[in-house]
């Protein structure tokens, strides 16, 4: 059992959770709690790490579960006082893991829609939004809304930030994403391809459950202070907007994203061309 706040492996986890520069480096990220420990692929954990207490419960017939999830791994035990250190919770469940970052390729996505085109592909396209929780919302509610990707920008909040982890709820386990340079390559390349891009934006827009989203569709979102870079938004094939009651102006980023991908969704099962 590891009980030194000193320990190498100690200052190292506490790295991976806390700078996103070493999860780049080491394409290593951290994942907290029995639920993402249980719904982690197989295939991208690396290592486990578990507190005393939560070996102690591993013993117990009322709690079975505890010790079935650890019989498939090699696991290494902390003092409780040192596993408070690693975690980036205030009330940590005792088991955290180190995964590997998985990665996709946005042209492997355009080529499955492509020899497959009945199923009409809807992403998301994220430019630079700041707030952990609003991306870590997006992708949750992107797996259920079906999507089939998000793509983001580089200067996007780390996907692999502790606090966007725990907002997808495992969603990052099963949601493509793709992290790109240059959004607007990136638009033109997807328009090229057929695809009709939507931004989000108040000028000249019409309203969001106008248009048909039974072909291939991306969502184009902006950062939550600022919106969309005027350059981003004039390459979309047209605007959108969320009417609004009362004196409100605009819903944040997530919510915005939450409403359109539900539409999308909500216009493919009328139409009953996908699965969800």
């Amino acid at each position: 059992m590891i009980s030194s706040t000193t320990n190498s492996k100690v200052k190292r986890l506490v790295a991976l959770v806390q700078k996103a520069k070493m999860r780049r480096e080491e394409q290593l990220f951290v994942v907290e709690g029995i639920r993402m420990f249980r719904e982690a692929p197989m295939q991208w954990i690396r290592e486990v790490y578990v507190s005393e207490s939560f070996l102690q419960k591993c013993g117990s017939e009322s709690d079975p579960k505890r010790k079935e999830l650890l019989k498939k791994h090699h696991y290494e035990v902390f003092s409780d006082e040192v596993f408070q250190k690693v975690s980036d919770t205030q009330t940590p469940q005792g088991v955290l893991c180190v995964l590997s970052m998985p990665h996709y390729e946005l042209t492997d996505c355009v080529g499955r829609w492509m020899e497959n085109p009945h199923k009409a592909p809807v992403l998301l396209l994220l430019e630079d939004l700041q707030d952990p929780g609003n991306l870590g919302t997006i992708l949750r509610a992107g797996e259920g809304a079906g999507v089939d990707g998000v793509i983001m920008t580089r200067r996007t909040v780390d996907l692999f930030n502790p606090k966007v982890i725990r907002a997808t709820m495992g969603s990052i386990y099963r949601v493509p994403f793709f992290i790109v340079e240059d959004l607007g390559v990136t638009i033109d390349f997807l328009r090229e391809k057929g695809m009709s891009v939507y931004a989000a934006h108040l000028d000249d827009s019409m309203d969001y459950d106008e248009p048909d989203y039974t072909k291939p569709t991306a969502f184009l979102v902006g950062n939550e202070g600022n919106g969309l870079r005027r350059g981003t938004a004039e390459r979309a094939t047209q605007y959108i907007k969320i009417p609004m009651a009362g004196q409100v102006e605009s819903l944040n980023a997530a919510a915005a994203a939450v409403i359109l991908m539900y539409e999308a969704a909500r216009q493919h099962r009328r139409n009953g061309n996908r699965d969800k």
